[in-house]
């Protein structure tokens, strides 16, 4: 990556800089009446289950699958600071090494503004369920593309989800503005995600990985992409918001036609991006 690029995104990271501490307002409570989550975000939107549930289910519902969202995004979050820090300052990364500190220091405040959210208005934090695909074990530099390659995806998915929720008039203020933080952020850290995975990509081409490793690397992708969006259903969300047979309900969800449309569309971006540098997924 050329130096000026990460020397343009460090500046805007620093100018865009903000204390999480002092400068969000957290209201004692968000109201129980309201949606918490935008209705056409919800899991079951666009199938027959919605259709079955009063507005005041479907609110009750938004106030848990808003907690999950933010579950969920705790423990990538989590996972993308190991990674990172894992390779900061190491050779092949000396160039990109100046931002990611501004990216670990930024996922952190995310990583408490979500918990607090989770804990403030939801009093928990869901367990990381994620079935993670067996990728461990293959070459370095495949290990490298693929770390940055899931940051950027996941960062591209919520982000898909942050500036609809920061849009959403229907949502109390500080919701609107936890994501408008999030998405403004992250849209910083897709520009760079998206420069370095492709120089990430070309470096592997370069050494030769063979068909081999573009499968792996397609598959691992693949698999990813599937398990995240897997963990926006929820069987102990459904269960607080008084839905029987989670488990089942998820499963019922995942199979649905309307939900796998609307992973397409979530999606579209990234399976794209990663199409146009030849990296073959499915989803």
């Amino acid at each position: 990556m050329r130096a000026w690029v990460y020397d343009r995104l460090s500046a805007k990271a620093s100018s865009d800089h903000y204390d999480p501490h002092t400068g969000f307002d957290w209201p004692p409570a968000l109201p129980g009446d309201e949606y918490w989550f935008s209705p056409e975000l919800l899991s079951v939107h666009g199938t027959e289950y919605a259709d079955e549930l009063s507005d005041k289910q479907l609110c009750t519902l938004s106030r848990w699958e808003s907690v999950n969202f933010y579950s969920v995004q705790v423990h990538h979050i989590r996972d993308l600071l190991v990674e990172v820090m894992r390779r900061v300052h190491t050779p092949g990364f000396e160039v990109p090494s100046e931002f990611f500190h501004h990216l670990v220091g930024e996922e952190n405040e995310h990583m408490w503004f979500f918990a607090t959210f989770c804990l403030k208005y939801g009093g928990r934090i869901y367990p990381d369920d994620r079935l993670r695909p067996p990728c461990a074990g293959l070459d370095p530099a495949l290990e490298d593309f693929l770390a940055f390659a899931r940051i950027l995806v996941f960062e591209q998915i919520v982000g898909h989800y942050n500036a609809r929720l920061a849009a959403d008039t229907r949502l109390h203020p500080a919701i609107r503005q936890l994501n408008r933080i999030r998405h403004q952020d992250g849209s910083r850290h897709i520009a760079f995600g998206a420069r370095l995975v492709r120089l990430l990509w070309e470096r592997l081409a370069e050494a030769g990985p063979g068909e081999d490793g573009r499968r792996a690397a397609g598959r691992c992708l693949s698999e990813y992409l599937r398990a995240t969006m897997a963990s926006f259903y929820s069987p102990a969300a459904y269960r607080d918001a008084g839905l029987a047979a989670g488990s089942d309900l998820r499963k019922r969800l995942l199979d649905h036609p309307a939900r796998r449309a609307a992973h397409a569309r979530v999606l579209h971006e990234t399976t794209g991006f990663l199409d146009r540098i030849g990296v073959p997924v499915t989803v």
